[in-house]
């Protein structure tokens, strides 16, 4: 019976300990509660991170190893705002198939931000062919989210070699049909913004279509996401001149009728940033590519419907290979 009770105490010891250690990390840095969430839905997906410098440049990323040796490797790029854990919904669909590697683009997410670095298409596309060349010794699936998506147009355009096969979802990098989003981007705003609850609402309402898809935020992790986005507020500016608003802004478009790798083009219907008409833009440009149209989903297409874009991909890869 002591010994029951001794141990009893100890653990309830251990757990104020635990609460305490975690209460006073919280004070200390309030986003800790966002990084431990990540690092928990990494572990569950059996997803390892990797930390390399390239050409000075410190990539964070994750890795989940396939069942197979030979298997492809699909490389994925988040979009604007975006991280590595955009991908995980969609990496849960894609368990031991493929060799997965998901990084934080340079700028973004864990991934080392550098002064007056250019962030442009062209700039991360370099910065992408050279990461790809270090993770992988054969050419990768390239896939792309939003920025990401014209990050890889440009990737699979200039450095053939390093891609076998390439999709493009939810693509910035061309001209579409005017909706808010792009008229406020042209007029020198940030859409994406965050800087208040309010904001940050409005920011989740553009991105997804599907409430229920949305990430579950607790309160005291909001504040923190909120803080942390309106100190990135700058940043987030710069990049958005590059890609949205300077002369380069349609560079993905331009160079996709050098694409000749078999290719996805995958969109939402309801996609209120980069509107669907955008879907076609591309398609005139690269006819190999298969189109896939989904319904009921928004910008966030890998998130709101993660088992239609992993059958998307599957199809990507598998087409065409030997069995």
């Amino acid at each position: 019976m002591i010994r029951w009770k001794t141990a009893r105490l100890t653990a309830a010891v251990l757990a104020a300990v635990l609460v305490a250690v975690v209460a006073a990390a919280w004070w200390r840095d309030p986003y800790s509660l966002v990084r431990v969430e990540y690092a928990r839905q990494r572990i569950a997906l059996g997803l390892q991170r990797h930390s390399v410098v390239i050409d000075g440049q410190r990539w964070i990323y994750v890795e989940r190893a396939a069942a197979a040796a030979d298997a492809p490797v699909i490389v994925m790029l988040h979009g604007y705002t975006g991280s590595k854990e955009n991908w995980y919904r969609l990496a849960a669909r894609l368990e031991g198939r493929y060799r997965l590697v998901i990084p934080d683009l340079p700028g973004w997410g864990d991934s080392q931000r550098q002064p007056d670095a250019d962030y442009g298409y062209a700039a991360q596309a370099a910065n992408v062919a050279a990461f790809i060349r270090r993770v992988s010794d054969k050419p990768v699936v390239l896939l792309g989210h939003s920025m990401g998506g014209g990050i890889a147009a440009v990737v699979a355009a200039r450095y053939p070699g390093e891609v076998a096969r390439v999709g493009l979802l939810d693509a910035s990098g061309v001209r579409f049909k005017d909706n808010r989003f792009g008229i406020d981007v042209l007029a020198g705003e940030n859409p994406f913004g965050v800087h208040d609850a309010i904001s940050f609402e409005h920011y989740l309402g553009i991105l997804f279509y599907d409430r229920s898809a949305r990430p579950w935020i607790p309160s005291p992790a909001a504040r923190a996401v909120i803080a942390h986005r309106r100190a990135d507020g700058a940043f987030e500016q710069s990049v958005l001149d590059r890609i949205g608003r300077s002369d380069a802004r349609f560079l993905p478009g331009d160079l996709a009728s050098r694409i000749a790798q078999p290719a996805l083009l995958l969109w939402c219907r309801q996609d209120a940033v980069i509107d669907a008409s955008a879907m076609a833009q591309y398609a005139a440009k690269m006819p190999q590519a298969s189109r896939v149209l989904l319904e009921g989903c928004g910008h966030m297409s890998l998130m709101e419907q993660p088992d239609a874009v992993a059958a998307a991909v599957t199809a990507l890869i598998e087409k065409g290979r030997p069995r």
